[in-house]
């Protein structure tokens, strides 16, 4: 029963990603932000980046090393948001950080997330839902 209650959950969590996948890619990058760089991370290499870890979960959970990745490329965008004026990159970006957790956790049982979560778990900036 709980293994089932399981993969409904994972279930809503990958039809609520290829929603939000869908609409960052109807999303055009920022222009204002194109080619900037905020506490030496490259936004659009960060974009690109994020993307591509995420779009990974549609193959099934993330390996430890491709969440880890993940997680650090949330970080990183989390800690330039701040520095962003611009409204809509600013906006871009949270989506993109959001997104981004979410992958992460997809595929990852109660019982795992008892354990020690590993370093860059806490994204700065993110609440859980």
């Amino acid at each position: 029963m709980l293994e089932e209650t399981e993969q409904e959950e994972t279930a809503l969590q990958l039809d609520t990603l290829s929603r939000m996948m869908a609409q960052h890619l109807a999303t055009p990058f920022p222009p204002g932000v194109r080619g900037m760089e905020i506490a030496g991370e490259d936004l659009v290499l960060l974009d690109a980046n994020a993307y591509g870890y995420i779009s990974g979960v549609r193959d099934g959970p993330l390996d430890e090393r491709r969440r880890a990745g993940l997680l650090r490329v949330a970080a990183a965008i989390a800690e330039v948001l701040p520095a962003i004026d611009d409204e809509r990159a600013a906006e871009y970006c949270t989506h993109l950080r959001d997104m981004a957790v979410l992958a992460a956790e997809i595929g990852t049982s109660p019982a795992s997330a008892d354990r020690e979560p590993g370093p860059g778990f806490q994204v700065p900036g993110y609440r859980s839902r």
